[in-house]
């Protein structure tokens, strides 16, 4: 197939009359061709997830990723479970949902961190029982170190939000790429929702310390890993996001690194500026 890469300035000048269209087509479009998944993000158990929608737009991503109720779907790096339950829900009575967390080995973290992650496979389902009423061995959680081999080879889909950055900065991104891979079918998919760079962004700033990563960059990673970049989209763009904070993203909501410092401003810009990969796992 063939390479469809568009940088972000190419997208914003040829899609710029589309893109305020798209986006309200697409969301009546999870209503109208979706009441299954529309349901998922109008339960009471989101209501406090709810505010954070406009920024992360989980139905319009899904919809885009083309992921069904009846796909085995990887969540990467699910922490405190906001897109778990959008996801899990949708799939866990025709799929199936699994987690797929870093292994704190080799990883410059402390030791809280570091003791949440070892006990995630335990307290992960726990907690995903409580949110959904169903039985918590429906939502395995693996360690990327310790995947069990009746997994591998049997998910249509990983999906990655905003983590990349920190397996750069961690110097993990190979090992979780590939241990992500493992999981995948053959053709199975993995969608990257990412905090992006400006394209002209210098390495040094776009390496993920900052929290932002070049399309680009992301891109050619997942070549060398054996997948084919597939489609883009611009769900989740942010223009007003300058992408150049000497705190990173962290200088936006929800973060607020530079405490009350130009609140108002960043209040105003918002969450970050993302870039929306779906990718295929050649053979």
């Amino acid at each position: 197939m063939r390479r469809i890469l568009l940088t972000s300035a190419a997208l914003a000048m040829t899609c710029t009359g589309g893109i305020a269209l798209a986006k309200h087509h697409e969301n009546g479009e999870v209503k109208q061709k979706n009441e299954a998944l529309h349901s998922v993000l109008m339960h009471e158990r989101r209501a406090k997830d709810k505010a954070r929608d406009k920024y992360r737009n989980p139905g319009k991503t899904l919809s885009f990723l083309g992921v069904k109720p009846t796909d085995t779907v990887v969540e990467y790096a699910p922490g405190g479970g906001w897109y778990a339950r959008v996801i899990a829900p949708y799939v866990v009575d025709q799929g199936q949902y699994m987690g797929l967390v870093f292994s704190p080995e080799g990883l410059p973290i402390g030791d809280g961190f570091r003791k949440r992650l070892l006990e995630g496979p335990t307290t992960f389902p726990k907690a995903m029982a409580e949110a959904t009423g169903k039985d918590a061995a429906r939502f395995p959680l693996y360690l990327s170190d310790n995947i069990p081999d009746a997994a591998k080879g049997t998910a249509d889909y990983v999906i990655i939000p905003r983590m990349m950055h920190n397996l750069y900065r961690w110097n993990a991104v190979d090992r979780e790429i590939k241990a992500a891979r493992s999981l995948l079918k053959d053709g199975g998919k993995v969608g990257i929702i990412q905090h992006r760079a400006k394209d002209t962004a210098p390495f040094s700033y776009a390496n993920g310390t900052k929290g932002y990563l070049r399309t680009d960059t992301v891109v050619k990673l997942m070549e060398a890993h054996g997948f084919e970049l597939v489609k883009q989209s611009e769900i989740n763009a942010n223009p007003k996001d300058t992408a150049d904070y000497p705190k990173g993203v962290w200088t936006l909501p929800p973060r607020y690194a530079e405490g009350d410092t130009d609140k108002a401003k960043y209040t105003e810009i918002g969450e970050s500026d993302r870039m929306t990969l779906l990718f295929k796992k050649l053979n």
